[in-house]
């Protein structure tokens, strides 16, 4: 498998992968025990990474949200506990989502090896969530390791992403409402942005754009790594959905 198809079939499952511990119910258990309910606890733990910043610094990272939500919940949640405390936290959600949802997936090592050869082999220039991310202490077994990994090549893609946008001159919410277009009230907006076709086709060059920034991240890997990749996550998000 050529890295440009590694790249594509595992873009959709890894964002489901990665994501999938946000609104668990074990980590809102987690967040309500430091004092966070759970659009805070992910506010603040998914943006602690980037340490005791401006809200305009955690959206500038996140990308397509409404401004003032993010201010509202950021500094509110900067009241209960230090961002670094927070992100330390939401990680470790995320390594026991992992363990309880992906103890009997094969091919966790596997996957786990070309994970973090991509990831280690990514230019982190204009990409702070993810460079915050891969920061971070990797779990030590697979099934932890395994969705921690999901979780950093997730922020990869999203990151990517946001600078694609950027550079193809969308605006995020615009580009945010090309791509889901009935989240654009949970993430802040009152109203959805004008879409005209000339936003979609410039939505169009940012994906293309985005697989141009992470292919040289792939290209580390050969064909056994890539078949591994692949393998893993379909295998976990089969798990997710069994």
């Amino acid at each position: 498998m050529q890295p440009l198809d590694v790249i594509h079939t595992i873009a959709g499952p890894t964002g489901d992968i990665g994501a999938a511990f946000y609104f668990d119910p074990a980590t809102l258990e987690v967040g309500q025990q430091l004092g966070l309910d759970g659009f805070r606890f992910y506010v603040l733990g998914r943006g602690g990474v980037l340490g005791d910043v401006e809200p305009d610094v955690v959206l500038a990272a996140f990308g397509y949200f409404e401004p003032g939500l993010v201010a509202k919940m950021w500094r509110s949640a900067c009241e209960v506990m230090a961002p670094r405390e927070a992100a330390r936290a939401y990680v470790g959600c995320m390594a026991t989502f992992g363990r309880a949802r992906f103890a009997d997936v094969p091919g966790l090592t596997a996957y786990c090896d070309a994970a973090e050869r991509v990831i280690a082999a990514t230019d982190p220039s204009a990409l702070p969530l993810f460079a915050g991310l891969r920061a971070e202490p990797l779990p030590d077994d697979a099934p932890g390791r395994a969705a921690h990994l999901a979780m950093v090549l997730r922020e990869l893609r999203g990151s990517a992403h946001l600078v694609a946008v950027r550079a193809s001159g969308l605006r995020s919410e615009v580009a945010h409402a090309i791509k889901r277009p009935s989240d654009v009230g949970m993430f802040g907006w009152a109203d959805a942005p004008a879409v005209t076709d000339d936003d979609r086709a410039r939505h169009a060059r940012a994906e293309t754009l985005t697989d141009e920034i992470l292919l040289p991240s792939f290209e580390v890997l050969d064909d056994t790594a890539g078949d591994a990749l692949v393998a893993g996550t379909r295998a976990m998000h089969a798990a997710l959905t069994s």
